[in-house]
């Protein structure tokens, strides 16, 4: 877990990271996440000299923002956990928002981040698995049960490989990198070869890892094609593991995309700026945001 004091601005006054304790149970996770916020609190007031005037969370799975409710995550084995209310009562009554990690993640991104200025953006974030968030006009669309941006399970290739949500080559089964790894480790008889090494292997001009490089990046670009000719964003924000490559992926991605669009318009394709620090910049704005709301009503 990773979490900040962050200032009116955005700046991280102060970082931490605590292991999630998963190993412990769902209980012991939530318990974790409402003692490292209380201590956060602790530590503002101690160092700081003022105490938080709200907070945010972003967790993985299935989020009810609204009710501020974490429906389901399987990493972590909690379902229905209403967590805005475990943390408002252990932090004093003050007010708390919850947000999906990726949402989050794209918020941060599109506002302070790869994406300022842009008024309608996609952030993809390419790791074990691959999503995605719409921004539109400085917020995040979440669509209309919480299931909006899911672009990783947009089938590229029918034939593919069996996909955990049921389906078939879908986007990050060929893309992720995860799936990077998986078609590397094979391709090299390394067993223990992942997607960075792939990367560095491109680089040098493997023949073997350039095939595996760019079976992902078509994937990828296929995927991409049909969230830019659904959306139409100015920018399109690439992050995760996989985008730690640089140019061995953007220079390539560029011209996928570029030569697989017909009358769609090219958003600007960049890499996302703030790393893994916008899950926490992300949460700090929704709770910032939660105060301008209570001002302005």
């Amino acid at each position: 877990m990773k979490a900040a004091l962050v200032g009116t601005d955005g700046t991280l006054l102060h970082e931490a990271r605590r292991a999630t304790g998963r190993e412990r149970g769902a209980d012991a996770v939530v318990e974790t996440i409402l003692a490292f916020a209380a201590d956060l609190r602790a530590h503002g007031e101690e160092h700081l000299g003022e105490s938080a005037v709200a907070a945010g969370v972003a967790v993985p799975g299935i989020v009810d923002a609204e009710k501020g409710v974490a429906v389901y995550a399987a990493n972590l084995g909690w379902r229905d956990v209403p967590l805005r209310t475990l943390l408002a009562e252990r932090l004093g009554s003050i007010p708390v928002a919850l947000g999906h990690d990726v949402r989050t993640g794209g918020l941060a991104e599109g506002r302070i981040g790869a994406g300022r200025g842009a008024d309608r953006f996609l952030f993809v974030p390419l790791g074990t698995g691959i999503a995605g968030a719409i921004g539109i006009a400085g917020t995040i669309e979440a669509g209309a049960h919480g299931y909006a941006g899911e672009i990783g399970h947009i089938v590229v290739r029918p034939d593919g490989p069996d996909c955990g949500c049921g389906q078939r080559g879908c986007l990050e089964t060929l893309a992720s990198a995860a799936a990077v790894t998986r078609a590397w480790a094979a391709a090299s008889g390394d067993p223990g070869a992942d997607a960075a090494d792939c990367a560095k292997a491109v680089e040098s001009g493997d023949p073997a890892a350039v095939r595996v490089w760019q079976d992902a990046v078509d994937a990828l670009a296929a995927g991409l094609v049909t969230a830019l000719t659904l959306l139409d964003p100015a920018t399109l924000i690439i992050g995760g593991g996989l985008a730690e490559a640089g140019e061995t992926l953007f220079t390539p991605l560029r011209a996928a995309v570029e030569e697989r669009v017909t009358f769609q318009k090219l958003p600007h394709i960049v890499p996302a700026a703030l790393g893994d620090t916008a899950g926490c910049l992300g949460a700090g704005l929704l709770a910032w945001d939660l105060l301008s709301t209570e001002v302005s009503a």
